[in-house]
């Protein structure tokens, strides 16, 4: 996959939406865009514009994850797209994710199944609100089948930060396993370690509302600990009986409420 960097401007509106220029270094293009009815506009049909027609999905989840308030003559934002990504399979919960970082530029890409041989961490987090903390809890499962649990409790802001810091103490325990799937109940972590991060990054850690991205400290990090590895992502889901996910949250439970 290739990964490549626009700027979108917003230039007009009227009551069909909001005109915006959409360009490179070289060429620009123009679409309209109405977001309380979410109804997009190709003002021209040839050149430039292509780039976007052939990116619609991506385009139009960017437009569509912006917030209302954000949508102002004079907004600016610089994006990027992936070329020759598999929407579908990226999107489907059963599939494990990959990211390469053992040479540059890193792989990101889909597998039905990880490899055979490979280091486990299973990663689970409980937030309790009311008191302003929560607990961490995280599996290791080494290549001969041996279990080590780690638990954490730590403060926090939210249950999907606690999520990230658990696969983050998880990398730092691992720092010199290679090879590692990490296996977490947390979309956040799955998709914000495989694909959001990728575009933060490239984007200086903006969002797509021209804001700095939240837990950004915890997210540099994560990066950090990632070069040289291969990581694999599974998703499970919550509270379905599968061992060591379920332990992970009992344990996570107990720390967040003592």
């Amino acid at each position: 996959m290739e990964h490549k960097i626009y700027q979108m401007e917003i230039i007009d509106h009227n009551k069909e939406g909001y005109l915006i220029k959409l360009s490179d270094h070289r060429e620009c293009c123009h679409v309209r865009f109405e977001p309380r009815e979410k109804k997009l506009e190709f003002v021209e049909n040839e050149g430039f514009i292509m780039t976007f027609k052939n990116n619609e999905y991506q385009l139009r989840k960017m437009l569509h994850n912006k917030r209302l308030d954000t949508y102002f003559v004079g907004f600016k934002l610089t994006f990027v797209f992936t070329s020759g990504k598999d929407i579908a399979a990226y999107n489907d919960r059963g599939k494990i994710l990959v990211l390469d970082k053992r040479q540059v530029p890193n792989k990101n890409y889909v597998l039905a199944k990880g490899v055979k041989s490979i280091d486990k961490l299973y990663t689970d987090a409980s937030y309790n609100e009311k008191y302003g903390r929560g607990g961490i809890v995280f599996i290791h499962e080494n290549t001969d089948g041996k279990y080590t649990l780690y638990h954490e409790a730590v403060q926090g802001e939210s249950s999907n930060l606690l999520e990230l810091i658990a696969a983050i103490r998880g990398l730092e325990v691992l720092s010199d396993v290679e090879k590692i799937r990490i296996v977490t109940d947390s979309q956040y972590v799955r998709k914000g370690l495989t694909e959001w991060i990728i575009y933060w990054e490239l984007n200086d850690w903006m969002t797509v509302n021209g804001e700095k991205v939240k837990n950004i400290d915890y997210w540099k990090r994560f990066n950090e600990l990632s070069k040289g590895k291969y990581l694999e992502f599974e998703w499970v889901k919550a509270h379905s009986d599968h061992f060591e996910n379920t332990l992970c949250d009992l344990y996570a439970k107990e720390l967040s409420h003592t």
